[in-house]
């Protein structure tokens, strides 16, 4: 202490007298990419793997399409080494955490475009030239990096909420792709989540990442220093130095017109109820001007944030006759969690001797405030702990459901619903599906294995007692009676993010049925929806319906006048092995090996898990509107038992209802593998009575409360969701069988 005392006082003087910290530290730069391409050799035998006896004439890659790095706003917070971040994770490290942790075939960048200045913007692009550079044959290599940004738009009014959506461009070049990011519009964007004082003594706490704190108010004031474009203008018109946002989808869409450039736009997270409002619908965004059905085509059914595709007809809030949003009385599997905040308010009554009549109100005064507040009900009740809201607001007979679902904002809901706006020409979505990570630790594919959740989930808090109370804890008194919320506490503040720590996942894929390794080829996959996602298991599926003496693709578009013919294969993943192969050791050496991977890697064995089922979804969109959504999803319309101790599963199926139907339907698979232990799929995990209801739980915790070895496993089935294939009814179709 003797000696590092000189040298704290000398270096907070050098700050303190920059002024406010601006001028410690340097920029966060893109990092340095270490790894060269893999061999010819590796990458047959990853082929190999991806293409047993029962595959089709494409080959099966698998990659990553929502990736984050420390350039994102929240992705740099969540590296403070004090709260249990690993510090600076810039674009280098997602180029090798790809190529050499995950093994994966594609990814793409996107960071939230509200934090991207224009030079974060300049080295992002540099960036990903820089991992194409070194993958190797341009015509087959052995991994390909897409550029792309996140608009990662939120409104606490549900009918100005429209989500998040990630923006991928096929190309690369500063001549082909925008010049700028397109953010959403974020209030106090630029003010740093903690003072400057703070971070100050976070410097002294943390002395040697003392660089990282005080480059927190340098990352935020590159923000506040660059002006935010003009409104109404072209886009290609605007100065290249300038913060660009687009307020809703239209605007989104139509400076991408603007631009001309090929991409895909992906929504995401739209179930998610950490930044949904409780009656966001997908209804508002499904017409000529909210919708783009030429570039909207995919939608992330899966993540680290868990399942967005199951539909429920329950609600975590309803409307009155006389329009007023009010508390909805528990059903069978679902507990609203502004129901629950009239339970624990009643409880606290209670037991603090009050009248019955006087707990009566206070447990209805409790429920309207918890609806009123929004995504921040939890905020009503002073003094809440993660352990008072059992499992509320969850769906429990759902896959890895997100914390607080929201059913019209699912993949479900949104192939079901139609926009009648024009009578004559019904739009409806067409999306292929896809899984993906939405890591913000600059790891892609992090699902490859189910371990360190600290480190490959986005689990988040200090095992410092201290730090993580002042950071997340409810200092204020358990008291018995609710109380509005207050807004103004900024967005971070306004989610129930401790609670959110049991729903962090590792993460899904997406895989594509591709011509070949290269860009134009996978690009070209996605573009058809020739497309699946998984739960993070590198599951091999196909799906096709038999149609005219031949074959079609899951993701396509067929009009047919008779019953349709399906054919589903499915294998499953290889089990993986610990540690990492050679490949992966020699590439990145021993130290960055165990810092980028954990000294965890893809490392597949030689034996395969079983498909267990093969479940078949059917639904028939909307013909009339008002018609209910409930009645339309039947999840599942069959299931399929495979044969045990095969690798591998086949079947196939008929609608035999299709044509008396005389309407559209669209129909998606789920292979369903063999159970395995995933982190967080038990979520907050229940304790049950004899009657099914959860009564205690035990939180999985970010920070101290739960051990840092603790993985919070817990057994689930992985599986993959194939792209639908949508069969519009159509009578004077031939059916050239018949012909025949």
């Amino acid at each position: 202490m003797k000696i590092l005392a000189p040298v704290v006082s000398v270096s907070l003087a050098a700050c303190c007298s920059a002024v406010l910290l601006s001028a410690c530290g340097e920029p966060q730069g893109r990092g340095e990419i270490t790894g060269a391409a893999l061999s010819t050799a590796t990458i047959e035998a990853r082929e190999q793997r991806y293409a047993p006896a029962t595959a089709a004439d494409k080959q099966i890659l698998f990659g990553d399409l929502h990736v984050h790095t420390s350039f994102s706003p929240d992705a740099f917070i969540m590296s403070v080494p004090l709260m249990g971040g690993s510090g600076m994770h810039p674009p280098a490290d997602a180029c090798d955490f790809a190529r050499y942790c995950s093994s994966l075939d594609f990814w793409s960048i996107n960071d939230h475009a509200e934090g991207i200045t224009p030079r974060r913007w300049r080295e992002t692009r540099e960036s990903i030239r820089e991992c194409n550079a070194v993958a190797g044959d341009v015509a087959n290599p052995d991994m390909v990096a897409f550029l792309g940004w996140e608009w990662s738009q939120v409104n606490l009014a549900p009918e100005k909420h429209y989500g998040h959506k990630n923006v991928v461009f096929v190309d690369q070049a500063d001549d082909a792709v925008p010049a700028r990011a397109i953010a959403a519009p974020r209030e106090r964007l630029a003010d740093a989540p903690m003072g400057r004082v703070a971070q100050l003594m976070m410097s002294v706490m943390d002395f040697e990442n003392r660089e990282f704190y005080w480059g927190i108010q340098q990352y935020y004031d590159e923000i506040a220093q660059t002006p935010v474009c003009a409104k109404d203008v072209d886009t290609r018109e605007l100065p290249a130095d300038c913060r660009e946002i687009a307020d809703d989808p239209r605007e989104l869409f139509t400076k991408l017109d603007q631009w001309g450039y090929d991409s895909i736009v992906i929504p995401h997270g739209n179930a998610w109820g950490m930044n949904t409002p409780p009656t966001t619908s997908f209804d508002k965004q499904l017409n000529r001007e909210q919708h783009d059905p030429k570039r909207q085509i995919l939608f992330e059914i899966y993540s680290g944030h868990g399942n967005s595709e199951e539909y429920r007809d329950w609600r975590a809030v309803e409307r009155n006759a006389e329009g007023k949003l009010v508390c909805p009385e528990p059903s069978e599997n679902y507990l609203p969690c502004c129901w629950r905040a009239g339970e624990i308010i009643l409880e606290r009554c209670e037991d603090a001797g009050l009248g019955a009549q006087e707990c009566a109100q206070r447990e209805l005064d409790a429920r309207q405030h918890y609806v009123d507040a929004g995504i921040s009900g939890h905020l009503t009740v002073p003094g809440q702990q993660v352990t008072d809201w059992l499992n509320c607001g969850t769906c429990p007979d759902c896959f890895n459901e997100p914390m607080d679902h929201r059913p019209m904002a699912t993949g479900q809901y949104a192939l079901a619903i139609t926009d009648f706006s024009r009578p004559a020409q019904p739009l409806n979505y067409r999306f292929g599906m896809i899984g993906s990570s939405d890591n913000h630790r600059g790891q892609p594919g992090t699902g490859y294995k189910e371990v360190k959740r600290r480190f490959m989930t986005e689990a988040f808090g200090s095992m410092n007692p201290r730090a993580a109370q002042r950071a997340a804890g409810d200092d204020r008194e358990p008291l018995p009676y609710s109380v509005p919320a207050d807004q103004n506490v900024g967005l971070q503040n306004l989610r129930n993010m401790e609670r959110q720590n049991s729903f962090w996942l590792t993460g899904g894929l997406v895989a594509v049925h591709s011509d070949g390794r290269n860009r134009e080829a996978i690009w070209d996959g996605l573009k058809r929806k020739e497309i699946y996602a998984t739960s993070g298991d590198r599951i091999l599926l196909w799906f096709d319906m038999l149609h005219d003496n031949g074959r079609v693709p899951m993701g396509s578009e067929v009009s047919s006048a008779a019953a349709p013919r399906f054919r589903v294969g499915a294998v499953g993943a290889f089990r993986q092995q610990p540690g990492c192969p050679d490949t992966a050791r020699n590439g990145l050496g021993a130290e960055r090996l165990q810092t980028l991977c954990g000294g965890e890697c893809y490392n597949p064995g030689d034996e395969r898990l079983l498909i267990d089922r093969i479940e078949v979804v059917r639904i028939r969109p909307q013909v009339e509107a008002g018609e209910p959504v409930g009645q339309l999803i039947e999840d599942p319309w069959r299931v399929f038992q495979c044969e045990s101790g095969m690798e591998g599963c086949e079947i196939e199926f008929v609608d035999e209802e299709f044509v008396a139907g005389e309407r559209e339907s669209i129909y998606y698979v789920r292979a369903i593998q063999e159970p395995t232990e995933m982190i967080n799929a038990a979520n907050v995990r229940c304790e049950y009575d004899e009657s099914g209801t959860c009564i205690a739980v035990n939180p999985c915790y970010g920070d101290y409360r739960t051990e840092a070895s603790e993985d919070c496993l817990a057994t689930e089935a992985q599986r993959a969701w194939s792209s639908p294939i949508f069969v519009a009814f159509d009578a004077t179709v031939p059916n050239k069988e018949e012909m025949q």
